[in-house]
């Protein structure tokens, strides 16, 4: 998955706000990590501010996510 493409399926989620949103986000954070590393998660918390709005942090290991 492309960044771009992330970073449009999380605004999908945001939209939302509710728990099943959150680990959807998780789920997308998850398959960016393992694609395009932990630098890359972080920015996207960090741009589309995941810890405000769902409490993600930045440093986090999503690998686990889904599997």
């Amino acid at each position: 998955m492309t960044l771009d493409r992330a970073k449009e399926l999380i605004r999908t989620q945001l939209q939302f706000g509710g728990g099943y949103n959150r680990n959807a986000v998780r789920l997308i954070l998850a398959e960016i990590q393992a694609d395009h590393g932990q630098t890359a998660v972080d920015q996207l918390i960090n741009e589309l501010a995941l810890e405000e709005k769902f409490g993600l942090k930045a440093g986090t290991d999503f690998s686990h996510v889904g599997r």
